[in-house]
């Protein structure tokens, strides 16, 4: 029997449509994040929220008031390894991402497939100060295997 990677994606904030589509496409882009960095597959909750509670989020958790479309809060054990049973957390703002779509001239789902797909290699240790190019690239493979390009 196959494991879902993705088990907990709760859609908490009622400004739009949180599509079956949307929590299958987030699914898909987690199960392939594991995949392509060949990290074993683990819980992984996603929180689907609007632009004021992740501003909470933000200036809770990184001291910044201003909302922002995605929050990644990885899980490690006391030795510092990443959780053998779950990755992390993800948060994101779906109006946050429809603007940014709307914005960058794409669909909300390549955003949605976008911001995941950034937030699971955040979760798998990646970060901006040490390879932004890096994790770039990673994070646009992730999506081309999906066939989600710009």
């Amino acid at each position: 029997m196959r494991r879902e990677k993705v088990t907990d994606i709760q859609n908490e904030q009622n400004k739009m449509a949180f599509t079956p589509g949307l929590d299958k496409l987030i699914r898909r882009v987690a199960d392939a994040a594991f995949a392509a960095e060949g990290v074993t597959p683990r819980l992984v909750s996603v929180v689907v929220t609007d632009d004021a509670a992740i501003q909470t989020l933000n200036r809770e958790y990184r001291g910044k008031d201003t909302p922002t479309d995605v929050l990644s809060f990885p899980l490690y054990d006391e030795d510092g390894t990443l959780d053998a049973d779950a990755l992390g957390d993800i948060v994101i703002s779906l109006e946050r991402a429809a603007a940014q779509a709307e914005a960058y001239g794409h669909s909300l789902e390549r955003e949605v497939a976008f911001l995941t797909a950034h937030s699971m290699l955040h979760l798998m240790g990646y970060d901006h100060e040490d390879g932004e190019d890096e994790m770039f690239a990673r994070q646009e493979a992730i999506l081309a295997g999906l066939g989600l390009t710009r």
